[in-house]
């Protein structure tokens, strides 16, 4: 319990039994694998109602008995549930901040040596555990465009080609569930595109058959009927989004532009 949350109950906070004197222990311990706190606060009704709401904002559970110790009650909380109340959302942050600095010097996945792969994918795991979009594919954060900053994709990568043969402008994958379309978009020097129908197999996978390819922006091809795959969205939040293909393909991207629309044809 911090410093500053001690403060605002008004309370001192301490663990264990009390002393005949009405003192406390400073330091919290474990108590049958519990962290264990007392709080006296003020004797006083007003004190001890106070304290209550504060506590119950905090999301402690609290004991249902009391001691006292000294002049004030004492309220026995435990914090077994601190780990998953009140910093998921934090917790969440600090991951999406670890990912960023890995990725960044990877030139979209390029220079990604062996060691970095398994870091980039170990850390995207330990995001996808704290994705707060259950059913994204029913969330309109899902809806736009979306800038790819790391792929494990050879196909989108192109690693072979000399660097001037490879995407080396932005690319873009856009997605529209109202319509179930999805568009991929490189910039320069390509500027390739490709639109796709997206069919739910899940509130967070669709199977992705790609209709019409657009070379250079410009020539139409319909596309192969063999030409399809699968993408499975296991992060997303307002600006974030972690995808896994069918090939076992990692994607990160952020949000460009939620008001972005794919063609319907």
């Amino acid at each position: 319990m911090s410093a500053n949350v001690v403060q605002s109950l008004g309370c001192e906070v301490g663990i264990s039994s009390c002393s005949s004197s009405g003192r406390c222990p400073s330091a919290p311990v474990r108590q049958n694998g519990f962290r264990t706190f007392r709080v006296r606060i003020s004797a006083t009704p007003a004190g001890f109602s106070n304290a209550v709401s504060s506590v119950d904002a905090l999301k402690l559970a609290v004991g249902s008995s009391e001691r006292r110790c000294g002049n004030g009650p004492i309220i026995v909380a435990q914090s077994a549930l601190f780990p998953f109340l009140g910093r998921k959302k934090k917790d969440a942050q600090k991951v999406k901040i670890e990912l960023f600095e890995a990725i960044a010097p990877l030139n979209r996945g390029v220079s990604a040596t062996e060691e970095d792969l398994a870091r980039e994918d170990s850390i995207a795991k330990e995001l996808e555990k704290l994705n707060p979009t259950k059913e994204p594919l029913k969330s309109p954060l899902l809806n736009g465009k979306w800038k790819l900053i790391y792929t494990t994709s050879n196909s989108i990568l192109k690693k072979s080609r000399p660097s001037f043969l490879r995407p080396n402008g932005p690319i873009y994958q856009a997605i529209n569930t109202d319509t179930l379309r999805a568009q991929n978009l490189e910039s320069w020097p390509f500027f390739n595109q490709v639109t796709a129908n997206l069919v739910p197999v899940s509130s967070s996978k669709v199977v992705v058959n790609f209709d019409v390819f657009k070379i250079a922006g410009l020539i139409s091809v319909k596309a192969p009927g063999r030409a399809r795959g699968e993408l499975e969205v296991t992060y997303l939040d307002d600006d974030l989004r972690v995808s896994r293909g069918d090939r076992g393909n990692l994607f990160v991207l952020v949000m460009e532009d939620p008001s972005y629309r794919v063609p319907l044809k």
